[in-house]
């Protein structure tokens, strides 16, 4: 087959641990190395001479040494450079050495930020050390713990919180366990119940036990555990929510809804609450109710500019244009996720079919945002449509001058836009100036192998293929582009073998090549292992393509009732795929033709 075709975790750790503890200020570096002096000044009178201290005294200020106090200072200016992973490092050898409270928590933010998991395990334990009674040290050992499947010990420590007077929020641990596998969340949800005996009314276990049951899949034990736990939970926002997201994956959406929309007047300030009910609403195509959701959050916050912005996209989503575009306008004028806004204001011009303003709206989208490319993409395709080729080029040009890697990837962009509208000829003159310019760019050369693939010139796509892989013998993309080619288009099968067997060892598993292994060995008669490939390929991939080899393979066994089988439940997906198609007529020709008169 041709192929055409733990920061977050960081910020909730920090958010989790730092919440209720004292958080230190962010020192520039002359505030820092300010302070740090007028500590280390000696005072000196007038009739006592300064002395120089002997090589073997050390000389302390306040509670550090000078070398601690120089690591401190040193932790800070490598903070203020941007390198938290040194920052980190030098207050963790600081909070070893010093045991200072105030050093630890600055260590702890380093190391949370930098998702140092060695280093907060060290620091937790330090700081339960210096601060036994604080729940806070315990909530961190628990996670870390937890997050490493070492339920055994982080168990202890989520009791320890608990008997300190804390509270865990598992609602800021749903990502991690989220993750684990079932055996393992079968394992922690065993693990709580002697926690839930001791705490029986503690809100956060019973609501952990109900999170870690839905994520289990087990979701009327979930609900049952929920309404179990009324008695005691104390309903708030977070725990309709959690009634409602087990509803909607049990594919109970109305009930979900009806959950929501009780909850909503009970907590109507709620912004997290009311617009996940407009999700929901959004999700069930109630366009209507998912406005005027987010109108009354817009009218509680007039700041809410994310519900600024679904509402927009709504809009946009209904063909409601002119409400669309002011709302839009009106993120871009307060500077609030502008680039989306730039790009959905250019959607909506598309559609209407003001091209000119989409194209100038395309074109503001800023570089190194997420839709850069996409809009570049479609500013580019409605300049070439409208005729306007040179000046979709020199744009282009213009954007990635300096650039190499973002030229390179342009001029792909524009070749194959070009030959999408028909302008082959322009498409290859292209490509042939480009590579010009980048002799070696393999990214080019594959370009003008798609070219050559699409006016049928198979000397052409093999000479560049050939030229790629002579420059990267480890191109797999290369090595299966052209064993399929040969495989497909010519009888040299055994040549198509090889390269296939090459770009699979360099790339095993991928369906593609697997499927284009198993087309090479149909071609040599080796049924047997074709067919053991294309039912792998298939199970990865049940692509059209493949459906359409795989039923083919087993024609040829004999194997018919089967084939048509695979091709009927293939056309389910994809009705009157031309492949498919081609095959069952092509076969069902040949065995008419076999057939005695």
């Amino acid at each position: 087959m041709r192929i055409n075709r733990k920061q977050p975790l960081a910020a909730l750790t920090a958010l989790a641990l730092l919440a209720s503890c004292t958080v230190l200020p962010e020192p520039d570096a002359a505030a820092a190395t300010e302070t740090a002096s007028r500590q280390a000044q000696l005072p000196v009178t007038a009739d006592a001479p300064k002395q120089s201290p002997s090589p073997e005294a050390k000389t302390e200020y306040g509670a550090f040494t000078e070398e601690q106090l120089y690591r401190a200072i040193v932790g800070e200016l490598e903070a203020n450079s941007g390198d938290i992973v040194a920052a980190g490092d030098s207050y963790l050898d600081l909070a070893l050495s010093t045991k200072d409270l105030g050093v630890i928590l600055r260590a702890v933010q380093f190391a949370s930020i930098a998702n140092d998991t060695n280093a907060l395990l060290q620091l937790g334990l330090v700081w339960a050390s210096v601060a036994p009674k604080d729940p806070q040290p315990q909530l961190l050992l628990a996670i870390e713990y937890l997050e490493n499947g070492a339920f055994d010990r982080a168990i202890p420590r989520m009791a320890r919180v608990l008997e300190l007077g804390g509270s865990i929020d598992f609602s800021a641990l749903s990502s991690r366990t989220g993750q684990l596998n079932p055996q393992s969340r079968a394992l922690l949800i065993q693990a709580l119940e002697p926690l839930l005996e001791q705490f029986p009314d503690d809100d956060s276990l019973a609501l952990a036990r109900v999170q870690l049951l839905a994520q289990s899949g087990e979701y009327e034990a979930a609900l049952a555990a929920l309404d179990e736990a009324r008695s005691h939970v104390t309903q708030t926002a977070g725990t309709i929510l959690l009634e409602a997201q087990i509803l909607q994956n049990m594919g109970r959406g109305e009930q979900a809804a009806r959950v929501m929309r009780a909850g909503v007047k009970i907590f109507s300030n709620d912004p997290v609450l009311r617009a996940s009910l407009a999700r929901l609403y959004i999700a069930q195509e109630k366009f209507d109710d998912a406005l005027l959701e987010y109108s009354l959050l817009i009218e509680q916050n007039a700041d809410n500019w994310e519900a600024v912005y679904a509402k927009a996209l709504v809009h946009l989503e209904i063909e409601e244009y002119d409400e669309a575009e002011a709302l839009f306008q009106r993120l871009i004028d307060s500077g609030e996720r502008v680039d989306e806004s730039r790009y959905y204001l250019a959607t909506a011009f598309e559609r209407q079919g003001e091209l000119e303003r989409a194209i100038d709206n395309y074109r503001l989208v800023s570089i190194g945002t997420n839709n850069f490319l996409g809009a570049q993409q479609q500013a580019t395709r409605l300049s070439i449509q409208l005729g306007a080729v040179a000046a979709a080029h020199d744009w282009l040009q213009r954007l990635s001058r300096g650039q190499p890697r973002l030229e390179v990837l342009f001029i792909n962009m524009e070749a194959q836009l070009l030959q999408q509208a028909g302008l082959s000829a322009e498409a290859k003159q292209l490509l042939d100036r480009s590579l010009n310019r980048y002799p070696g760019e393999v990214d080019l050369l594959f370009a003008r192998v798609l070219y050559f693939d699409s006016i049928k010139d198979l000397a052409g796509s093999e000479a560049d293929l050939r030229t790629i892989i002579a420059i990267k013998p480890d191109d797999a993309r290369a090595l299966n582009h052209l064993g399929y080619m040969l495989a497909d288009q010519t009888t040299r099968y055994e040549e198509a073998l090889a390269l296939l067997e090459s770009a699979i060892a360099l790339n095993p598993g991928d369906p593609a090549t697997t499927d284009s292994l198993a087309w090479a060995q149909y071609k040599l008669g080796r049924y047997e292992e074709a067919l053991i490939n294309i039912r792998r390929a298939f199970a990865a991939f049940p692509d059209p393509e493949v459906a359409s080899h795989m039923g083919e393979i087993l024609w040829m066994m004999g194997r018919r009732e089967e084939a048509m089988v695979v091709w009927q439940r293939a056309l389910e997906g994809a009705p009157g795929d031309p492949l498919i198609t081609e095959a069952m007529k092509r076969l069902q020709a040949l065995a008419a033709d076999d057939e005695p008169a």
